[in-house]
């Protein structure tokens, strides 16, 4: 496997007659959605060594919209420039070599259709869009001429290769022009034969026309006057052949020279391997024709279902052709094939390229017809990855184009060996999961809610679960079964059983071994076990750990909840983020230390992800649930919301995220460092994945269609880019349709024409038209999806949006047809008929009221009115027929014949004639647009129930109508009010619908209507005052309302409707949801109320620590004041603002901050600060006696920190600190010292840990002003604290011998305690110490950059003082060889572990070099490699000598032997460094000699040389030495 980037790219856009080419030299180029992607051919490639010879080089960037032309010059020396045409109305020119736009020119108005670079002109690039404008542009000189030919859509163009001036152009009427452009567009030839679009133009390669055989009838005439227009002169003598193919399925050759058609191939229909195509259906044909240079009797064409031809022209009378790769079964296209472009390679091989509606580019060989290589495309966002467990090169993607990649990265002859799963699928794959043990066995999800099995080894469709989700499938994770599944016997379930979480919120358990048996909704298991009375919170993600032990469940409002099988009994809940989680990931179970698999990293639409240890959880297995409100990482730098996370499988804590500001992020999640950033793709990313066996390589999924495989090391950048968020932004910039002229507003009438407006945009759902819908591939084909946004209802913003049509012209008698081709093919006609004419007509009827009660009265009988004002003749004929009616006792056929024509005679005959009369003229009324005089004519017959039955089916009821209804009986006005619900209803007339269901006593009926149109607020009031209040539909309107609120971000008001449904503890959580400190208060208000004392303790400690960061102490107590049990935490607050105006005070006055906001008796601090604390304590909060110490003291050691890194932020840090300060305070008061010696020893090493150490000497200078012996007599003999306390002492002394020394360098006002000036004061101003303040912020260790150099001489003139002479003699306490052997074992235990791993990653790659290496028989520089690369112990580094690994077995086994041996208590707390205390005191010694006796320098110099086998030690010795 070579280490060249991969990328999967867009597929080639659909329906472009020219969207791909390529130049001699081996250079490919396609038009991917909105950009061009370059392909690499050939030898110049640089692939490995037995794989396909291509490789994805590069991308060119720039246009908006659709890309719809794609040319390369075909000059030899400008193979580096191409040129491109958009939707977006521009042409541009691009520098390959450097992917730059060199020029551009936006002189077309309309959609451009048609682009070309003339081979024969070297500057000359030509045009056409689909109002029939060609545009002539001329790089070199800037120019351009307009053209306008026909006025047509133009579907193609050519321009000749013998001939500079002609150009050939196809339109989509399937008439063929060339023209001349050096006359201005003169037409030279028009070619009349196809009767539909022209897909493709191709010239024939040789002028002339004696290369074809094709017997001609002589006709001299027709030659002269082609086309019945006299030419002069035609201005190619010798003609030239030309090649032309239609969406009519046939091939035409013409004739230049005589204007005519010579030839017509037509299409064989093909019987396709692997399935048929119906060859009616003429929307699924794309005739595209290449005609190769040097086989000028030959013709290259696409045919139905993706084959490809290659016919033979030199027989007239012999349709011959010859299938592309006719034995090799699936080497074709599958689909309709769009472009055939020819390449010619660096050794010479003459390749045809061609892109299809499968998604796929094929490179075939002309010498052979075969297919040499595949490179597979995304059709849609890359929603997920997914690498098999047991076949560990395959890597699974689900794509938005409704096919699931199964990708063998591991193959060594295909790069891009990739298969292709569809069947059954029909929607975009959103969620993949393999099966952990079963190989070939993968899950997937659909953004319809389905969940299915693929067996990836099979050609069987997949089995499909009949239980759906209702919304989206976000996760599929294999987990053990749970009850009801797990209730079974061994064999009659399976070992794992499938868990899928939808866009509902809801987790299903499915049976693999039954997917057509119901699946098994776990929240009622949860419920039942856990007696949880309140709502539920909607699950957004779920994640097992990898031994099946646990399960955790990311929510919707930021919290996790951790399960533990089998009855899913809840553990703990991680309350950190406070939106919607989307990715939870279990560190992998292999680490070098066990503790490491208990870490579990969650990522939100909060850019942050947290890291949470649950070792003491998993332990303890406490009885009742336990809150997590202290992360034990953090991984701070993403900029918008995080959406997938991976740990590294080769490493200790390792993790990359994917996040929506554009980026992929590894980690160092156990130090809090961001190490690379990869910035590769253009879009937001949704996935991430890890190479099981690459330690280096990941891959990557977005929503700009890419998945990329990239090495971690080989990335510029360590973090995200800050600041704005400039994907955002880009992808806002991007969206931005062009500025249309604006349109005069339509007159409006009842009726909506949005099916006539030629934008087709007002079709759209609310969701849809807010974000825009981006086209896949440029077209909205029913093939092709619109992709929607990973983990949200709404989608995202377009990256290509239709654009509307020029403005209408002006209206007249005859229907105006528009032709809209911004997708690049044929689309619905449009027409505006005379409907909208009419609409414009009648515009005077729209008058005041009172002009209109001037009118007279419309007659209820104009037919018989009018019938009655014609000739004497036909008045008297009336006459005659009526009274022989009158006379006659049977009618004959004559006088009823008569009777019927003249139906106005009925006024005057009898009943039945009437009632015909009466239905004529209703008739009449109905078809002139009077329905309410049809009505008054029912009526007046009687029929009631016949008018209400007409106007309900033409939905034409009334007020007025369904009032009348009851003259007709009750069922007839029952049935009538429904009806009228209906109509209104479709009308958009919910709420009056529903007032008529309430009419008819059907009130269930009214509130579903009005429930299932959201409105809730109407529906509640319906209910509330119709129903019983223990219904529980009011209950269920109030949760679905609730729910809807929520999502939409208006949080007070659902909490509200939570309180209506009387569950406070989910009104208590959606209130707390914003996070501010005022919405955390009163939902801890809330909650006490309620009486939920947990939930509101926890909300009222979060509202405390968002009252921190803005430094409210005063709002803060009020906070931690709402619940008793947080009096612990009142105390360790109370002592964290001491300690905060503490280190205030001794900043300087313009640092210190104004904005906050102290209690009175903070600023009141006189004496030690520990009775300054309990002075505080008894005055604010009662407790000074020991039992209340001792209570407290209990309550807070309840509450575990994770320990702190370099990256700890310093708010966190001080609280971490303060509550173990507290605890040692308490500790103290109550007697309790064995706590309190190793409560401040924690605080201390907390300090350490962080580099601060300032707060350290803060620390030691608040609670052990005098130093550690008086605790010493305070603790028993022996103690279990002895330990604790020597680690603290040797702390204090560690911080007294770095003051020291930083005195001795850098003296300062406050050196004077160390050192004091012998003859000469030095000038402070030269040589004060760095503030505080920076040194905190560098966050470096004491000793690293904070501290001297080694070799900086002492200021002159100063000499120690009496106390530091006594601080270095004490110091010897610091050299304790026992602590130095351990600190020793622990390097040499952590160099080995590195060198493993490290030898483990070498040994990986060298076994994929040689596998690679095999297939050219290459083998022995693979094995130089390894070699070469073999790893070095600690022990050989100066050597440079390898270890192999059975000395690295024995170095490690014997010193974990020596670990063991070392006694707990030396192990369980941590030393200052011996040897770094070593160096510092043999500097001070040869700084100031004789202020360190001999003895002690000596015992320095022995631990140095005894235990300094590392590199860092080995150089500071060597210094000490010169």
């Amino acid at each position: 496997m070579g280490q060249e980037p991969r990328t999967l790219p867009p597929s080639p856009n659909w329906y472009c007659g020219r969207c791909s080419d390529a130049v001699p030299g081996g250079l490919f180029g396609f038009a991917a959605r909105t950009s061009v992607f370059l392909v690499r051919v050939g030898p110049g490639a640089g692939t490995t060594p037995g794989t396909p010879p291509f490789r994805v080089v590069g991308e060119l960037v720039g246009h908006t919209e659709r890309v719809s032309g794609f040319s390369f010059s075909h000059h030899p020396d400008q193979y580096n420039l191409c040129a491109t045409s958009s939707d977006d109305g521009t042409v541009k020119i691009w520098d390959v070599e450097t992917k730059s736009v060199v020029t551009e020119h936006a002189l077309h108005q309309h959609t451009i259709s048609a682009l070309h670079w003339s081979p024969r002109v070297k500057d000359l690039i030509v045009s056409g869009d689909e109002k029939g404008v060609v545009f002539c542009y001329w790089l070199n000189r800037n120019d351009s001429q307009h053209l306008f030919i026909e006025p047509r859509t133009i579907f193609c163009l050519t321009c000749s290769p013998h001939h500079e001036d002609l150009v050939a152009i196809g339109y989509k009427d399937g008439m063929v022009v060339i023209i001349d452009i050096s006359k201005k567009g003169e037409v030279t030839h028009r070619l009349r034969g196809h009767d539909d679009e022209i897909h493709s133009i191709a010239w024939c390669p040789l002028p002339g026309e004696d290369c074809l055989s094709i017997n001609q009838e002589e006709d001299s005439e027709e030659s002269a006057v082609p086309n019945g227009k006299v030419i002069a002169e035609a201005p190619v003598t010798k003609g030239c052949y030309l090649a032309t193919g239609s969406k009519d399925q046939t091939i035409r050759i013409w004739s230049c020279s005589r204007g005519r058609g010579v030839m017509v191939l037509k299409l064989p229909f093909l019987k396709r391997r692997g399935g048929g195509v119906d060859p009616t259906v003429k929307e699924r044909l794309w005739l595209t024709l290449y005609w190769p240079k040097n086989q000028p009797t030959q013709l290259v064409s696409s045919c139905f279902g993706g084959e490809m031809l290659l016919w033979d022209l030199t027989q007239s009378w012999r349709r011959k052709y010859t299938l592309f790769s006719p034995s090799a079964d699936g080497q074709n296209h599958s689909r309709i094939v769009f472009s055939l472009c020819p390449l010619q390679t660096e050794d010479g091989k003459h390749l045809l390229l061609s892109t299809s509606m499968d998604r796929d580019v094929k490179c075939w060989d002309m010498a052979t017809l075969e297919c040499c290589w595949t490179l597979p495309s995304l059709g849609g966002f890359a929603y997920s990855l997914a690498f098999s467990p047991v076949d560990m090169g395959c890597l699974a993607i689900g794509v938005g184009d409704g096919m699931i990649r199964v990708w063998n990265t591991l193959s060594i002859k295909n790069n891009y060996d990739v298969k292709n799963f569809w069947q059954g699928v029909k929607s975009k794959v959103t969620a993949l999961c393999w099966h952990p043990n079963k190989e070939g066995c993968l899950a997937f999800g659909t953004d319809d809610g389905k969940v299915g099995l693929y067996d990836t080894y099979s050609s069987k469709p997949p089995q499909i679960s009949s239980t759906y989700h209702k919304k989206t499938v976000y996760t599929l994770a294999w987990g053990p079964p749970v009850p009801p599944m797990s209730l079974g016997g061994e064999g009659d379930r399976p070992s794992l059983t499938l868990y899928s979480c939808g866009g509902e919120g809801i987790v299903l358990q499915h049976n693999p071994w039954k997917l057509s048996g119901e699946a098994f909704d776990i929240n009622k298991l949860i419920r039942d076990t856990n007696s949880i009375k309140y709502k539920l919170p909607v699950h957004t993600e779920i994640s097992w750990k990898a031994d099946g032990r646990v399960m955790a469940l990311g929510n919707e409002d930021g919290s996790i909840e951790v399960f533990q099988v089998p009855n899913l009994r809840l553990l703990c809940t991680i309350q950190q983020h406070h939106k919607l989680v989307n990715a939870i990931a279990w560190h992998h179970e292999h680490g070098s230390q066990p503790e490491l698999s208990c870490l579990v990293a969650s990522g939100s639409n909060n850019a942050v992800i947290y890291v949470h240890s649950l070792k003491a959880v998993l332990e303890s297995n406490p009885e009742s649930p336990v809150t997590i409100t202290e992360p034990y990482r953090t991984l701070s730098g993403h900029t918008a919301k995080i959406t997938g996370l991976a740990w590294s499988p080769h490493h200790d804590g390792r993790l990359v995220s994917a996040s929506y500001d554009g980026t992929a992020q590894v980690w160092d999640a156990l130090r809090e460092e961001p190490l690379y950033n990869f910035r590769g793709h253009r879009g937001r990313l949704l996935c991430v994945a890890w190479s099981p066996l690459d330690p280096d390589c990941i891959y990557s999924g977005a929503d700009d269609f890419c998945v990329y495989r990239w090495l971690a090391s080989m990335q510029n950048h360590s973090r995200p880019p800050q600041g704005k968020k400039s994907i955002e932004l880009e992808k806002k910039r991007l969206s931005q349709p062009k500025q249309k002229p604006k349109k005069k507003k339509k007159p409006t009438s009842r009726a909506p024409l949005k099916q006539e407006s030629p934008g087709g945009n007002e079709d759209e759902s609310p969701k849809e038209s807010e974000k825009g819908a981006p086209l896949e591939n440029g077209v909205s084909d029913q093939d092709q999806d619109c992709e929607d946004d990973a983990r949200e209802p709404e989608p995202p913003c377009s990256l290509a949006p239709a654009p509307a049509p020029a403005p209408a012209p002006a209206l007249s008698g005859e229907p105006v047809i528009y032709t809209v081709l911004s997708s690049g093919f044929e689309k619905s006609k449009i027409t505006i008929n005379n409907k909208v004419t009419a609409l414009k007509k009648e515009s005077p009827k729209e008058k005041t009221e009172a002009l209109i009660k001037k009118r007279k009265a419309r007659s209820m009988l104009p037919l018989s009115t009018s019938l009655d004002h014609r000739s004497k003749e036909e008045l008297h004929r009336d006459c005659l027929v009526l009274a022989t009616a009158q006379r006659s006792t049977e009618l004959n056929e004559d006088v009823s014949a008569d009777l019927e024509e003249r139906f106005h005679l009925g006024l005057f005959t009898d009943r039945a004639s009437l009632y015909r009369m009466i239905e004529t003229e209703g008739k009449g009324h109905l078809e002139n647009g009077h329905p309410e005089l049809f009505h008054q004519l029912m009526l007046w017959k009687g029929d009631l129930k016949g008018v209400l039955q007409t106007a309900a089916e033409r939905g034409e009821l009334t007020d007025n109508l369904v009032a009348m209804a009851p003259v007709a009986g009750y069922q007839v006005w029952l049935w009538a009010v429904e009806a009228f619900a209906k109509q209104l209803c479709l009308q958009e007339q919910h709420v009056k619908a529903a007032s008529y269901l309430l009419y008819a006593h059907k009130v269930y009926e009214a509130v579903e209507l009005l429930r299932c149109h959201h409105f809730y607020r109407e529906a509640i009031a319906v209910a509330k005052a119709r129903l019983r209040p223990e219904d529980p539909v009011l209950k269920d309107l109030y949760l679905s309302w609730g729910s809807i609120l929520e999502r939409d971000g208006h949080y007070a008001l659902a909490a509200k409707c939570y309180l209506g449904a009387t569950s406070a503890y989910d009104a208590a959580k959606v209130l707390a949801k914003k996070g501010d400190a005022t919405s955390l208060r009163t939902a801890a208000e809330l909650a006490t109320i309620a009486g939920e004392s947990e939930l509101s303790a926890s909300l009222a400690l979060r509202c405390a620590q968002e009252l921190l960061l803005a430094k409210n102490w005063v709002a803060a107590q009020d906070a931690l004041g709402l619940h008793d049990s947080l009096q612990g935490q009142r105390l360790v607050f109370c002592l964290l603002e001491l300690l905060c105006w503490r280190l205030e005070e001794k900043q300087p006055a313009e640092g210190r901050s104004c904005s906050a906001v102290h209690h009175a008796w903070a600023t009141r601090t006189q004496g030690p600060f520990v009775q300054t604390v309990m002075t505080a304590w008894r005055g604010a909060f009662r407790v000074d006696s020991p039992e209340q110490c001792r209570d407290a003291l209990q309550k807070l050691q309840d509450v575990k920190y994770p320990s702190a890194t370099s990256n700890t932020p310093f708010r966190q840090l001080l609280l971490h600190v303060c509550h173990d300060l507290t605890l040692a305070v308490l500790s103290q008061q109550a007697a309790c010292w064995d706590e309190a010696v190793p409560a401040l020893l924690r605080a201390v090493i907390r300090s350490y840990d962080s580099g601060n150490f300032t707060l350290m000497q803060e620390v030691y200078s608040a609670f052990l002003p005098s130093g550690c012996d008086h605790l010493r007599d305070k603790l028993g003999d022996p103690s279990p604290a002895t330990a604790a306390l020597k680690s603290l002492e040797a702390f204090f002394l560690y911080g007294r011998l770095y003051e020291i020394w930083w005195s001795l360098s850098r003296p300062g006002p406050e050196s004077g305690v160390w050192v004091r000036a012998a003859h000469s004061t030095p000038s402070v101003e030269q040589n004060l110490p760095e503030d505080s303040a920076q040194a905190e912020a560098a966050g470096a260790e004491p000793g690293a950059d904070d501290g001297p150099e080694p070799s900086r001489p002492p200021s002159p003139g100063l000499s120690l003082t009496e106390e530091s002479k006594h601080v270095l003699s004490a110091c010897q306490r610091l050299f304790s060889e026992q602590h130095a052997s351990l600190q020793s074992t622990q390097r040499t235990i952590a160099g080995a572990q590195e060198t493993l791993a490290e030898m483990i990653r070498q040994h990986q790659k060298s076994q994929l070099c040689k596998a690679a290496a095999s297939d050219s028989n290459s083998n022995e520089p693979s094995v130089a490699e390894q070699a070469h690369s073999r790893p070095s112990s600690p022990c050989k580094e100066e050597k440079n000598e390898p270890v192999s690994l059975l000395e690295l077995t024995k170095t490690l086994t014997e010193a974990n032997e020596r670990m063991a041996k070392f006694p707990e208590s030396i192990k369980a707390w941590l030393f200052p460094d011996v040897l770094e205390c070593c160096l510092i005191l043999l500097h001070i010694g040869s700084q100031c000699p004789g202020s360190v006796n001999q003895e002690t320098l000596q015992q320095a110099q022995e631990l140095l040389q005894k235990y300094s086998h590392t590199r860092a030690y080995k150089r500071y010795c060597q210094t000490l030495r010169t």
